[in-house]
């Protein structure tokens, strides 16, 4: 077992691969009486195309699959996981992202039966034709659901609009159509290539005794058969840098109108620690170009073009990635203009200096240092982080590093007129009269 201490923020970590090639991390927080634990696979709605496990021909799966394949994971032909965590105190949860499933409890007591709980159900796949039909029912209810609310489909709606050929433009859950492609051989072919633990790292922080909690995991993983392991081949057509749709608008049942700028990232192929550099920069630059201190935050309020609605963001994987700037408005058009307007000024003059660059940093600093104190925070960052080979501790050095010419190349690479979209949702017009 390795141990990494990160002095800058007085952190220490332990590391150990298991012989089935299962990373573990395990970070003990003193002081704290609730445990949360994390077991996530390399494997999202966007890997839908790939190479299965002991083949060599590609295969195209249903969009949705893998959520679908979460939801199935809870159900075992003894009953439900779920009532087994509540019977240990813990509660239990899952969730599917563009790029990785991530199984999870927290307790407060009874830390190494439901360690084992989480292990072995994860690792035990059940799916049947009927149990599979039942499912596509309950996860067709989810779709509509999902359907009907306007801010998950402004979000989709904008990377829909970016994005020609990357399955990132496909909502995480597919649709009706797509799930009801799902057989149970599709889902032990996507688990038999996903979920071997050379493609999982389990992550454990909280009240936990390191040296104790590493040789329980090994254990409980030397009792189980795995193949051996193999890359993983995932295929992606070729996507052009410019957006896909420049303007698309939805009529949904609000009351007032809501508008998402789309900027498409030119570079997506970073690792590693230049990727966290990049990835840091972009969101600085950001924050000083559309945040709450910015010129462009307190002009768009006083005008009334946002409201408590408005928000800015950036996402980055490899492969893609983009920002989102939008709000609930009264006036879509002149918000818009507003952004594009703000876009346009800064990059024919980079009006930010040092001590800008130092007013965003600090401020960054401090939300991951208070990130710190949330188990909650740290597991689901640290295993995202780490399926990119980056590493979460090293955020505040790296931000330290930081320069006012690292923030302007990095905006750089969201700008340009070709990378942007927009999508509007507007009041049904039979609602707009009333």
């Amino acid at each position: 077992m390795k141990e990494l201490h990160f002095k800058q923020i007085d952190e220490k970590m332990y590391h150990e691969q298991m012989d089935n090639g299962l990373d573990v991390y395990i970070l003990p927080k003193k002081g704290f009486s609730k445990t949360f634990v994390t077991f996530t696979t390399k494997y999202g709605s966007i890997d839908n195309t790939f190479t299965p496990m002991g083949q060599n021909d590609v295969v195209n799966v249903p969009d949705g699959i893998a959520h679908f394949l979460e939801h199935k994971m809870f159900e075992k032909e003894d009953g439900d996981v779920f009532q087994k965590f509540s019977g240990f105190g813990a509660s239990a949860n899952a969730f599917t992202s563009f790029t990785r499933t991530a199984y999870l409890f927290s307790s407060t007591n009874h830390l190494y039966e439901n360690t084992e709980t989480l292990l072995n159900f994860v690792q035990e796949p059940y799916f049947t034709a009927s149990t599979v039909e039942k499912e596509k029912g309950i996860i067709g209810q989810e779709i509509t659901m999902y359907d009907d609310l306007p801010d998950w489909r402004l979000y989709f709606g904008t990377i829909d609009n970016m994005y020609h050929n990357h399955p990132v433009k496909i909502d995480i859950a597919g649709t009706i159509e797509s799930i009801d492609k799902i057989t149970a051989e599709h889902l032990y072919t996507c688990y038999e290539t996903f979920y071997h633990p050379s493609n999982m790292l389990m992550f454990v922080v909280g009240a936990v005794n390191p040296e104790e909690m590493m040789a329980y995991i090994k254990e409980n993983q030397s009792k189980k058969e795995f193949v051996e392991p193999s890359t993983i081949n995932r295929v992606f057509e070729d996507e052009p840098s410019d957006v896909a749709v420049k303007e698309n608008t939805l009529e949904m049942d609000v009351q007032k109108p809501k508008v998402y700028v789309g900027l498409k990232a030119k570079e997506t192929t970073l690792q590693g620690e230049e990727m966290l550099k990049h990835e840091l920069a972009v969101q600085l630059s950001l924050e000083l170009a559309f945040g709450r201190a910015s010129d462009f935050y307190h002009e768009a309020y006083e005008q009334g073009w946002i409201d408590e609605s408005y928000s800015f963001d950036f996402t980055l994987e490899k492969g893609f990635g983009f920002a989102i700037i939008g709000s609930d408005t009264s006036t879509p058009e002149a918000l818009v203009t507003a952004i594009k307007k703000q876009l346009t000024k800064i990059e024919e003059k980079w009006p930010f200096g040092l001590s800008d660059l130092d007013r965003v940093r600090k401020k960054k600093i401090g939300f991951f240092l208070r990130a710190l104190n949330s188990v909650e925070y740290i597991a689901n960052q640290f295993t995202r982080y780490a399926f990119n080979d980056m590493n979460l501790f090293d955020a505040v050095p790296v931000l330290e590093k930081m320069t006012v010419s690292d923030l302007q190349n990095a905006f750089a690479s969201i700008q340009g007129e070709s990378q942007q979209t927009v999508f509007t949702i507007q009041p049904k017009k039979d609602q707009a009269k009333k």
